[in-house]
């Protein structure tokens, strides 16, 4: 099947839940949006997320030395590059040791290839129109939820997906959604 990352975490109970459902990435929207954390608030929650959840901080456009930062912190392990950063900021981030998930339809040195629809839109992409680059660990994003992503899954085949709003009731990260996700993603629903 494939590996899930659930994101837009932003409280304690978010925290506990990816501990419970055990999804293989975390993450944490720096990037102006309705589910963008502080740095100390991501510190926090990931102090209290286990060890082996990997977590990942969503950035648009941000300054290099906040993204350095937040990973100097301990708060995050990978970035993911939202907008309109060039290769210079990629290999400025990869010469520092961080991997790079990279929102694009191309050729990039980013570590992994994202598609997405949007910036956390929930509008699901036509996943016909998907190219998987060669070589690269492909996430996809946009709109997937219980009831789309074994079909997206099945169309696509991307290494990862990843679920925002899909694991939400009423804007709120909902355990029985993360939990059927994660399950639905790692093939044991």
């Amino acid at each position: 099947m494939a590996k899930i990352k659930i994101c837009g975490l932003r409280r304690e109970e978010d925290a506990q839940f990816v501990n419970d459902a055990r999804p293989d990435l975390a993450g944490f929207v720096f990037a102006p949006s309705k589910r963008q954390i502080k740095l100390k608030q991501a510190i926090r929650l990931r102090q209290l997320i286990s060890d082996d959840i990997p977590t990942v901080g969503v950035f648009v456009n941000a300054p290099l030395v906040e993204m350095v930062d937040a990973v100097k912190s301990g708060a995050i392990s990978i970035v993911q590059l939202h907008g309109g950063e060039d290769e210079t900021v990629v290999a400025a981030l990869q010469s520092n040791g961080i991997p790079v998930i990279k929102v694009t339809r191309e050729t990039t040195q980013a570590n992994y290839q994202m598609v997405d629809s949007g910036k956390g839109s929930g509008v699901p992409l036509d996943w016909n129109q998907i190219v998987k680059q060669p070589h690269k660990p492909l996430f996809l994003a946009g709109g997937l939820n219980t009831t789309n992503i074994i079909e997206a899954i099945e169309k696509v085949a991307p290494d990862f997906v990843d679920v925002s709003s899909g694991a939400e009731t009423k804007g709120i990260k909902d355990f029985d959604k993360i939990n059927e996700l994660v399950k639905l993603a790692h093939g044991i629903a």
